[in-house]
């Protein structure tokens, strides 16, 4: 046997899964489907990162450090292996999660030696997030987000639209452009929050203010946005100061629990903005987040949430999507299933108006971003390091392909604070947000 077959014999035993693919070794030895992707494995460092770390993550260190590859089309190899996942599911649930029974052991273990694999766990990239602390308190909510927000202004400038939306897109018409499809999903947002000149908006998570600065521009509201990113937060300033807006703009460094402190008093605001920034709130911090946004609000006030979700069983496997996203995305993420999302507003005593799912704008959304790294991949390496890059490479092929296949969701959720007499001053119709 070559080397190659003894590799993949291996693991379709392992996963209890045959792989549609074709792996090509170190060595160039190549086995497995001719018609597959191509799976390459330049180093035999990657099967140690698999070895020290079988599954999601070992992968993932192996790929982010070139030692792993796919030859063409990433998202094609992806989507190739979770249909084959899918497809083996039907018959044995288990089926696809690494399982090393002894002779399994017993024959890692005679590759090992024959490949020199034995040895001390290779060296961790250095992308990945190391963060300490109590879950959710402020330290640690800030060093989560600035481990993925602070990478860079410039890197973001050259994958997102123009707006500086880091959100799904609204792609209500085949063939809109990146920009077109954020534009249009801020006059969404901002109708849907009935804004009109000299509202008081507050924009919980604001990034680099694409609504924070196009609510100010185009409605004329005056605009309390608040990050935990020290990058974003001066990116705004600098956009508002440069556009005449720093009078209805203002950004500040704080967490959402601080609001006070900048500014925000008890039923003062008449709208409230959050995109996706709630699923960086924790499980049980949720319900502080939402009695917030309830206190802040004026009676009659609206609050859009946008916000991505999982379904309830892949919630009780990995609630932050997975370990790939969770070391190297998004450090402490949950998502909660929409259901769950809901009752938690209702609880606070909103009233939920509306909701619109848009799963399927968001591959959309990210296959623009993808094209835009790759078009700008030499700039892009310069500015973060390959490392860094490949991560992002990774991080957009397969966040898509989890919109796309339903293993996430995201949708825009419409509420209202009542007065004490129900009144809540909301059209009679949603139809007016999409005229």
């Amino acid at each position: 046997m070559t080397t190659a077959s003894r590799l993949l014999t291996l693991a379709e035993d392992v996963l209890d899964l045959r792989l549609p693919i074709r792996l090509r070794a170190w060595d160039g030895s190549e086995a497995g489907d001719p018609t597959g992707p191509v799976v390459v494995i330049r180093d035999r460092r990657a099967l140690r990162h698999i070895l020290w770390q079988p599954g999601e993550l070992g992968v993932a260190r192996a790929y982010v450090q070139g030692d792993l590859d796919i030859e063409g089309d990433l998202g094609d190899g992806l989507r190739a292996m979770w249909a084959a996942v899918r497809e083996a599911r039907e018959a044995d649930p288990t089926a696809g999660r690494p399982r090393i029974r002894a002779r399994h052991a017993a024959r890692a273990a005679g590759l090992a030696v024959r490949y020199r694999l034995i040895g001390r766990r290779p060296a961790i990239p250095a992308s990945e997030a190391h963060l300490t602390g109590d879950l959710h308190s402020r330290e640690r909510d800030r060093a989560a987000i600035s481990h993925h927000y602070d990478l860079s202004n410039d890197f973001y400038e050259l994958i997102l639209d123009p707006n500086m939306a880091y959100s799904s897109g609204f792609h209500h018409t085949p063939g809109l452009t990146l920009e077109e499809a954020q534009t249009a999903k801020l006059h969404l947002i901002c109708r849907k929050l009935g804004l009109e000149p000299g509202m008081r908006m507050l924009d919980i998570g604001s990034g680099w203010g694409s609504l924070t600065l196009f609510a100010a521009e185009h409605y004329g509201v005056h605009v309390t946005g608040v990050t935990l990113s020290s990058e974003q937060r001066d990116y705004v300033l600098k956009k508002a100061a440069e556009r005449g807006l720093s009078d209805r703009v203002d950004v500040s460094l704080r967490h959402f629990r601080d609001l006070g402190a900048a500014g925000v008093a008890d039923g003062t605001i008449d709208a409230v903005a959050s995109v996706e920034m709630g699923e960086h709130v924790g499980d049980a911090e949720y319900v502080i987040f939402t009695e917030s946004i309830h206190r802040y609000l004026r009676a009659g006030g609206r609050v859009m949430i946008q916000q991505m979700s999982r379904s309830n069983d892949a919630v009780g496997d990995r609630p932050g999507g997975g370990p790939f996203i969770e070391t190297y995305i998004a450090p402490d993420m949950h998502m909660k299933p929409l259901a769950k999302t809901l009752g938690l507003i209702a609880d606070a005593g909103l009233e939920i108006r509306d909701v619109q799912a848009m799963r399927e704008h968001y591959p959309q959304t990210v296959a623009a971003w993808a094209d835009n790294l790759e078009a700008n991949w030499d700039t892009a390496v310069a500015l973060v390091g390959e490392e860094m890059a490949r991560v992002w490479r990774l991080y957009l092929v397969g966040g898509s392909l989890a919109f796309e296949e339903n293993r996430m969701g995201v949708d825009q959720i419409v509420a209202v604070k009542p007065s004490t007499s129900g009144v809540s001053d909301m059209p009679a119709t949603p139809l007016v947000w999409l005229a």
